[in-house]
């Protein structure tokens, strides 16, 4: 004998929503701003610490960029502001 399932107990119901791909903060060289400027800089831009600063500064010194926020679209645009407030060079991209 065989047993017939019916498709609505069988199947779990999944949400539909679509989730949309995070965005990113790049921070690119540009050579016009002191290392202390920039470790500021993202210190207010992304609330790190000033060794976690330190690091990304020098890495943006050493690669020509360094992706500083990964989140959503809102967030990066406003790291992003606030970094290029005192000119430095941002782009905010969907990843």
């Amino acid at each position: 004998m065989v047993e017939k399932a019916s498709p609505e107990s069988d199947v779990a119901e999944v949400d539909q929503e679509a989730v949309a791909p995070p965005w990113m903060t790049i921070l690119h060289n540009c050579d016009c701003h002191t290392f202390e400027q920039v470790v500021k800089q993202l210190q207010k831009a992304i609330g790190c610490s000033e060794a976690k600063g330190w690091e990304l500064a020098w890495q943006v010194h050493n690669t020509g960029k360094a992706v500083v926020r990964v989140g959503a679209e809102s967030e990066c645009v406003r790291v992003g502001n606030i970094l290029a407030s005192i000119g430095l060079i941002v782009t905010v991209v969907q990843s």
